[in-house]
């Protein structure tokens, strides 16, 4: 589900994925209005592109799905610069700061629609966690992250945004072979849901890298984790709350998610701490409690009880000494639906604020 907390225009139409006949190809879609504020000037369109005709061939071949409906659904994309931009990597060197970060998102605004968002749903949010046994101020924290619940779910032609990705990923990245992989396989999951859900494959909107709905679902996770939750027949992840927190658990669920298991425990180093050894496995849990202290990374309290592994999570503060905390399995699990450490933080610190002031 990427990842990515820019602000962006709000969606306009999403009753287009009120559609739900099926179809061999879809039918004919309203396009939705145009926004209200223009976007930067797209590119050339991706049907001048030889390449890309033949990639929409073989996507075609593979999904089962119309060979003329595909070249055009693909070729009608067009590049966004704008996306290439904000896909490109900061220069290295660039220090992080866990405490910037976090003030971007555990605020005031976000708490006070989180609050909201809890009061008003709290019968579904109280289900999903009886259901898949994840907590609601998780459930509250991903979609306050992700788009402060509802109110900013992206602007972007999400078919555009992948294609893009797909086909000209910046090269600058050291990683753009495979993302660039990554992305064409969002676009065959965009192709494939839009022609289940009759819906047009231009009429998505979402963020820079794809990302659509309140919980900012790529492609491949709608088709995989999104539910019915509200029992209508269908699914849609714009404008059913409870459809969005159903697909939220159901994601951790699909990850893992051990309930009942806190996500962190408070850690402090000691002086002859083996950090190199600590940091090496990153945020990938490794260590039991009894190597975990053993290499100076001291617990305290039910954490000494803890039974599954851990893992020494850095947060850096820039110029400023860093922070720590003991992760869990579940504290990895929340970094499957955006793969960082300091997203995975606020999430869980949003939810816990949410929840206090909620209790207040």
């Amino acid at each position: 589900m990427n990842r990515l907390f820019r602000s962006s225009l709000t969606l306009l139409a999403a009753a287009l994925l009120a559609a739900t006949a099926q179809a061999q190809t879809p039918a004919p879609a309203k396009k939705r209005p145009a926004a209200a504020k223009a976007a930067p000037a797209p590119g050339p369109l991706y049907a001048t592109r030889p390449d890309v005709l033949r990639a929409a061939d073989d996507i075609a071949t593979r999904r089962d799905l119309d060979r003329e409906w595909v070249r055009q659904a693909i070729g009608q994309a067009r590049l966004l610069p704008q996306v290439q931009r904000l896909m490109t990597p900061a220069p290295s060197g660039t220090p992080k700061n866990w405490r910037l970060y976090r003030s971007r998102f555990v605020e005031p605004i976000r708490i006070r629609a989180g609050v909201r968002f809890w009061q008003e749903h709290r019968t579904a949010l109280e289900r999903a966690e009886r259901e898949y046994g994840v907590p609601a101020e998780i459930i509250v924290g991903i979609v306050g992250v992700e788009s402060i619940y509802g109110q900013q779910m992206g602007g972007f032609n999400v078919i555009d945004a992948v294609t893009t990705l797909a086909f000209d990923f910046p090269k600058a990245h050291p990683r753009a072979a495979e993302r660039s992989a990554f992305f064409l396989g969002e676009l065959e999951q965009l192709l494939s849901l839009s022609q289940r859900s009759n819906v047009d494959p231009h009429a998505w909107r979402g963020s820079y890298a794809g990302a659509m709905g309140m919980p900012q679902f790529m492609p491949s996770s709608w088709v995989r984790y999104a539910v019915d939750f509200d029992g209508d027949g269908r699914v849609d992840l714009f404008n059913s709350v409870d459809d969005v927190i159903g697909s939220v658990a159901n994601y951790f669920k699909a990850f893992g998610w051990k309930t009942g298991m806190p996500a962190t425990y408070p850690v402090v180093l000691n002086a002859q701490a083996d950090m190199d050894a600590l940091l090496a496995p990153d945020i990938l849990p490794s260590f039991s409690v009894e190597s975990f202290t053993a290499k100076g990374a001291l617990l305290q309290g039910e954490a000494l009880a803890h039974t599954g592994p851990l893992a020494l999570v850095e947060l850096q503060n820039g110029a400023e000494a860093p922070q720590y905390v003991a992760g869990t399995e579940n504290f990895y699990v929340i970094t499957r639906y955006n793969w960082s450490s300091y997203y995975a933080m606020a999430v869980l610190e949003l939810g816990q604020a949410v929840r206090e002031a909620l209790d207040r």
